[in-house]
């Protein structure tokens, strides 16, 4: 099976938009609020299950590039009426997830992104069972991140509560 066909087609337009939007945001994302975070998170004290600096920007565009294909597997397969109740839930995960680098490393509002992040996770679970309901492999395409998260989260609440 082909993860990137849909009903026998890949629409390679479609497909690339829907890749590009979470890439590009993350990157922009990386420019705007996480400038000097691999620093900045080296110095915070931090748990011992805690991953080197490198893994986060890896991590990220695989996330990144498995979510653009499960939306675009969702928005291929969706009915009229199913496009629009999966996408709302995704588009709010997605400005979340953008949302977070800035409480957490531009601003250092620790506590606030763990609350935050736990509003994300609870959009990213939604957007998994939208998605789940359109298209299989789109919502097993969003495991992955609901996994990602739910390990950031408890790594947030663990270095928010290291360096109050």
């Amino acid at each position: 099976m082909n993860i990137l066909e849909v009903n026998g087609k890949i629409d390679f337009k479609k497909l690339s938009m829907n890749m590009l939007i979470p890439i590009a945001g993350g990157a922009a994302v990386g420019l705007l609020a996480n400038r000097n975070s691999q620093k900045q998170y080296k110095k915070l004290k931090q748990p011992s299950f805690a991953p080197p600096a490198w893994v986060f920007p890896v991590v990220w565009t695989g996330l990144y590039t498995t979510m653009g294909i499960a939306r675009y597997r969702a928005s291929a397969k969706a009915e009229k009426d199913e496009k629009r109740k999966a996408a709302i839930p995704y588009d709010i995960q997605l400005g979340l997830n953008f949302l977070w680098s800035f409480l957490f490393f531009k601003w250092g509002l620790r506590g606030t992104a763990f609350i935050e992040m736990a509003l994300l996770f609870s959009m990213i679970t939604l957007t998994t069972y939208q998605f789940s309901q359109i298209d299989k492999t789109a919502g097993v395409l969003m495991l992955p991140y609901i996994g990602w998260v739910a390990f950031a989260l408890g790594l947030n609440y663990s270095i928010w509560q290291l360096n109050k």
